[in-house]
């Protein structure tokens, strides 16, 4: 599926019960280790901003933030954050943030999740290309990340 202008969809079957799935998303620690962040000794709550390193290779000097707007237990994960803000010299926080929704439901044998990321209609014309672009290819890379998780355990 190629994005539209202003939002990127991706689905996948994970083999597991929602619930397993849903501590995979929602426990920050757990959530960092298969997305690539280091979120040790953080957790998500509502209102909150979480922090954490990002750790991978060439990109540990970048720091993700996501501010928790929505918590619905085995069904919904929200949050709003700089898409793709990776270089060091830049200031992002008075850039229109994008909006990412994990959403589970109950699937052939397992849990469908799909993860919708919308508002780069916002994202200032210069970079607007090259996130959306970057953010496509991470969000089928982080797809069969999870996956890969949650089969070792």
């Amino acid at each position: 599926m190629s994005p539209s202008t202003d939002r990127i969809e991706r689905s996948v079957l994970l083999k597991a019960p929602r619930s397993r799935v849903w501590h995979a998303l929602s426990n920050a620690e757990e959530f960092g280790s298969w997305f690539g962040v280091n979120f040790k000794g953080q957790t998500f709550a509502v209102g909150k901003i979480t922090k954490g390193s990002v750790t991978y290779k060439g990109y540990q000097h970048i720091t993700m933030e996501v501010l928790i707007e929505r918590l619905e237990p085995e069904r919904v994960l929200e949050w709003r954050w700089h898409p793709a803000a990776i270089d060091p010299n830049v200031d992002y926080s008075s850039e229109p943030m994008t909006t990412v929704v994990f959403e589970l439901e109950d699937a052939g044998g397992g849990t469908r999740l799909t993860v919708v990321e919308s508002g780069f209609d916002r994202i200032p014309p210069a970079r607007r290309a090259a996130v959306i672009r970057t953010n496509t290819n991470g969000w089928d890379g982080q797809m069969q990340s999870i996956e890969k998780h949650l089969a070792a355990g």
